[in-house]
């Protein structure tokens, strides 16, 4: 059972910068919900999502996948065999969490996880791809690479489901749109003392971009429909599709 998110609660004299560690895995379905606006919603909609888009016989990759929960909310929609989930983690821990979680929902030869950066693994025969709140922790200068990688890797009609926390254009609405985040949090139970601690300890970390740049990113890798399909606060996600037009495979 996850435990109450107290990690930034008193203060820390010297903070190191966020990482995935066993302190967040024990908090992080708590962590989570009391940060980011939306985020039942958003797993929910990428259930119905995969609903609708896989493809049988295929592979379904969560990239980034944490304790899970976007596969396990795919797999209880989809209501036909032959797709096996690929989930991808850097984080031991996560991905220890994540096995106890799919140990009880889902058969063992239905999916496969890996413990790897993202960036250096394969992806073949996908119909769906899911990077939830992952890209913003990749380093910027292997984001294009990954998304033409995702891309290329897909089959014909395959989508890719990008959620992220976005920077706006206009740096008045950024600031409101801040503040607004911050007030989110602080009706959730955050303190101004951990609302601050952790954005420090992420600000090395976690490198957001905008939306125009994400959806640039998307259509130059070949993606022809782009659509954001979703937002909370400062929250978005995109759905991506591929095209028989524009495949490479």
């Amino acid at each position: 059972m996850s435990k109450s998110d107290q990690i930034y609660l008193s203060k820390i004299a010297s903070l190191k910068d966020f990482a995935f560690g066993p302190e967040v895995v024990q908090v992080f379905p708590d962590m989570v919900r009391r940060s980011v606006p939306g985020y039942e919603t958003l797993v929910f909609m990428i259930g119905c999502i995969a609903k609708l888009k896989a493809q049988p016989n295929s592979y379904i990759y969560d990239l980034g996948c944490s304790f899970g929960q976007s596969t396990l909310m795919m797999h209880s929609q989809i209501d036909f065999e032959g797709i096996h989930y690929i989930c991808v983690d850097n984080s031991k821990d996560m991905l220890g969490a994540c096995q106890e979680n799919f140990d009880r929902q889902i058969p063992h030869a239905n999916y496969t996880l890996i413990n790897d950066d993202i960036q250096s693994v394969p992806i073949t025969n996908a119909s769906i791809v899911v990077m939830n709140l992952t890209m913003q922790f990749v380093d910027p200068i292997g984001r294009n690479q990954l998304i033409q990688k995702i891309h290329d890797s897909m089959l014909t009609g395959g989508v890719l489901v990008l959620s992220e926390k976005v920077i706006l254009d206009d740096s008045d609405q950024n600031q409101a749109m801040i503040q607004l985040h911050d007030e989110f949090k602080r009706a959730n139970g955050y303190s101004n003392l951990e609302i601050s601690q952790k954005r420090t300890a992420l600000e090395k970390v976690m490198k957001i971009d905008s939306v125009e740049c994400h959806r640039a990113r998307l259509l130059n890798a070949g993606f022809e429909s782009v659509q954001q399909w979703f937002q909370g606060l400062n929250f978005v996600s995109f759905l991506a599709t591929k095209s028989a037009e524009n495949s490479r495979c």
